[in-house]
Formats: structure tokens, sequence, C-alpha cells
């Protein structure tokens, strides 16, 4: 079936994609260049978008997320009652590894990290929970393509490996190791993931990396 898609909608949601953690309020100019959208087309789709709470106009002319965002947010962790099992398993594979540990789900062609604990150590890797990623790259895409129904015939040897790890693949000296998280009958729930500078990940960090992220899959694969 032909994909549907609403090319005003899109550029909308290319609008909100722009903030994050590190660019919470941005000027007109800053979205233009993002988006590469030319700026009259942003200010008619900031008007709808500031109509319904989805984008706040300040005075100093910078815009920046509404209330609405948070109020769907909310929504949507408020489904996710596993955050509460998932959190401390991921505080325990950043206390073991002292890397960043993540938990994603795959959410149509994308996969997004529902949770995130940061690495302690100051020179790390760090992305905001949230965040929407390509299917194509990263160790934790990987994971969640291999246990998909779309998998590939090379994505067998991460189903009978357990695990996936990149390198460098989505950021550059980034090493990424992932596993999978299955329910009872099988089925894919997501995938944990530890990330960190490649130049921490020798053979024995990997070794350490892997089994803290399977000992942490075992309790949640057990959990439902």
């Amino acid at each position: 079936m032909k994909e549907q898609r609403v090319e005003a909608v899109e550029r909308a949601l290319s609008i909100i994609e722009c903030f994050s953690a590190n660019e919470r309020e941005l000027t007109l100019t800053e979205i233009s260049q993002l988006t590469g959208l030319y700026m009259s087309t942003i200010l008619r789709l900031c008007g709808s978008l500031e109509r319904y709470g989805y984008i706040v106009r300040l005075s100093t002319g910078q815009f920046r997320i509404g209330p609405s965002l948070w109020r769907l947010g909310s929504l949507y962790s408020q489904g996710f009652e596993q955050a509460e099992v998932i959190r401390p398993r991921l505080r325990e594979v950043v206390e073991a590894t002292k890397e960043t540990a993540t938990f994603y789900v795959r959410e149509g062609c994308d996969r997004v990290c529902l949770f995130r604990e940061t690495s302690p150590q100051s020179l790390r890797f760090d992305l905001d929970e949230g965040v929407r990623l390509t299917m194509e790259r990263g160790a934790s895409a990987h994971v969640l393509r291999a246990y998909s129904k779309d998998a590939r015939p090379e994505d067998e040897v991460i189903r009978q490996a357990g695990f996936a790890i990149s390198e460098g693949e989505r950021t550059p000296n980034v090493t990424a190791v992932a596993v999978p998280v299955l329910s009872s009958g099988g089925a894919l729930r997501g995938a944990l993931g530890v990330s960190g500078p490649s130049f921490r990940f020798d053979a024995p960090a990997k070794e350490l990396a892997l089994s803290s992220l399977r000992n942490a899959a075992a309790l949640l694969n057990s959990h439902e």
C-alpha cells in the first residue's frame, strides 16, 4: 500500500523536532537553518502550533516547546509502567560499566529512546529521552530489527549471538553494545544498550557491558 503523507504536517513536525535539551529556545533564523524551510512558512506553521499549545513564542521573538507536548509526553510515559522496573536495571548497568545505558523501543521505521541513565564520567555519550533515531545504524537499531518481522537474512547472526555491537556507526568514536528484551513468549519488548567513547571500549569493557546487559535483560525478561 502506498505510504500516506501530508507535507504540511511533516513540515510542522520538523519544527518541533528542532528542539532538544541543548536547544530549548530557538530563533526564527535558527529554525529555518535546521529545517530548510522559508521563514514565512515557519511563521505560518508556528501560528497553528502556537494555537494548539505545541509552540510558545517568547517576548524576545524566540520559540520554545509548549505545554501540549508535555501533556502528550506524560500520557505516553504513563503507558509504560515498566519504567519503575527498567530504570533500576539501567542504573545497575551504569554502575557496573560506568557508561550510559539506554532502553529503546521500535516505532515504525524509527527507534525511540524511552529511558536513559547517564554515565557518571565527564567524557561520555549522552542523548535525550524521547529522541527518535534511525533504524539503519547503531547496536540497538540492529537488535530491534533482528527481532522484528522485517528482519533481514544477515540479522540471523545477531539473533544467534543474542547481541549487537556498533563502532562509530551513528556517532564517530562512539561504541555501543545492545541486547534484546523479550517477553516470556519471545516477543520483542525493546533493546537495552550501553554506549560510550570507543577508546574506553576495549575487549574486557565490551565483555563487561555485554554481561551487565544480559543480566539486566534476564531480569526484565522475567518481569511482565
